[in-house]
């Protein structure tokens, strides 16, 4: 791919994202007497259910041969195979009990439609009570750019949900379903379909905020940054200009309150040599992104640069989490990230938590209960100003659903 086909590409992307209305057959939420009625229709038959089983069954299959082309035999992404096999028996007790939440409870709508490509689902965890407008987070999962699924923001909505904050999680393709560039294309229409619908779920268009954590981080980000320099471009168009060029955008970057980047990592070209090292091989890495000449335009902090002193008003405040710990996405990561975003203006904010590592702040934490530093930073900025909101955050801290020595075991033995 040349430079100029990737910027073909990228230019492409936002041509795609449009709105989507609400798909009939899927979830239908309307308001009457100040608070939602849930009336859910059922998707398929039985007989569809195991057609689609199939379908997906066959599609992992073929795709999971494509990606050993690009793996081959290595001893690193083998032995981290492994390692994320004993992860998931240790973790499993708390595993078991977010599926069970996942799969049962009420306040989770799985599988919306937002698109019309293949993953273009979301889940939604809406909070008890609607009677008022609620602040939104919209969360793209990580995995590596591989293994990413809606389901994984399972353990996060769980937590905010509990505390009257709707989440929204996206899906995405993966690859070798698709490219960086087709992740990227989902994220946004995903986004899109938020942006033009979440106030008939009982959000406050008002109080959105984009979220991510690792590859998810990264992909949000991407999506965010060419966002808002589209809507510099169109600012500074002429109307003949934007007609030539078919722009339409139905979102905007300054639409969102604020960005939490969890543990991400934002300039590519830095990272390569590092991911080598981890396990994710060059060759596949640079399959993933689309190209070598590709990596810099999915680089939000080398493409930030292009938002000049206008930044403060075209992005949303900028908040980044780290572990210092991360061996997956060293936290220099957001380090130089927040350096660039505050020397164009914008507003950023960091928080780097002492000894945490990659899953440490995201998974490990959350599921020990009690305190959880991550959340409670998320939450003094989702319901700034909302004492009473404030009061229930500190009434109520989440049960413990994992035991303490496996935790540590799974600590020891992370792939991440």
């Amino acid at each position: 791919m040349s430079v100029g086909s990737a910027t073909s590409v990228l230019h492409n992307l936002f041509l795609k994202t449009q709105k989507v209305p609400f798909q009939a057959g899927f979830e239908h939420l309307s308001f009457k007497n100040n608070s939602i009625t849930r009336v859910i229709a059922r998707k398929s038959s039985l007989r569809n259910e195991f057609g689609r089983a199939a379908s997906d069954t066959y599609l992992i299959s073929r795709l999971s041969f494509v990606l050993l082309k690009f793996l081959g035999i290595g001893y690193r992404w083998i032995s981290k195979l492994v390692a994320l096999a004993f992860y998931a028996v240790f973790l499993m007790p708390g595993f078991l009990q977010v599926g069970y939440f996942y799969f049962t409870d009420k306040r989770v709508y799985r599988s919306i439609i937002y698109g019309p490509k293949p993953r273009n689902r979301l889940d939604i965890y809406l909070p008890e009570n609607l009677n008022s407008p609620k602040p939104v987070i919209v969360f793209v999962t990580g995995g590596a750019w591989i293994i990413g699924y809606k389901a994984w923001g399972a353990l996060l909505g769980l937590q905010l949900v509990e505390k009257d904050v709707i989440v929204v999680c996206l899906d995405y393709r993966n690859f070798p379903q698709g490219t960086l560039s087709d992740m990227v294309e989902d994220a946004m229409q995903g986004i899109s379909f938020i942006c033009n619908n979440i106030t008939d779920f009982g959000g406050d268009p008002t109080r959105l905020y984009l979220a991510g954590q690792s590859a998810g981080s990264h992909i949000a980000a991407c999506a965010l940054i060419e966002q808002a320099i589209r809507g510099i471009e169109i600012t500074e168009s002429s109307y003949n200009e934007l007609e030539s060029k078919q722009v339409d955008l139905t979102w905007k970057a300054s639409q969102f309150k604020g960005f939490f980047g969890i543990s991400g990592c934002y300039n590519l070209p830095s990272l390569v040599d590092h991911f080598n090292q981890r396990g994710l091989y060059h060759s596949l890495f640079v399959s993933i992104v689309g190209g070598e000449e590709c990596l810099p335009w999915f680089s939000p902090e080398l493409r930030v640069r292009n938002l000049s002193t206008i930044a403060e008003a075209c992005l949303p405040h900028m908040y980044l989490f780290h572990g210092t710990n991360d061996y997956s996405i060293p936290c220099g990561a957001s380090e130089s990230f927040a350096e660039v975003l505050a020397s164009i203006g914008a507003k950023v904010t960091t928080r780097f938590y002492d000894g945490k590592t990659h899953t440490d702040i995201f998974l490990q934490d959350p599921l020990r209960g009690g305190n959880n530093q991550l959340i409670a930073d998320i939450l003094d900025v989702v319901h700034a100003g909302d004492e009473i909101a404030q009061a229930n955050d500190a009434l109520s801290k989440p049960r413990r659903l994992v035991p303490e020595f496996l935790l540590q075991m799974a600590r020891n033995v992370s792939p991440f």
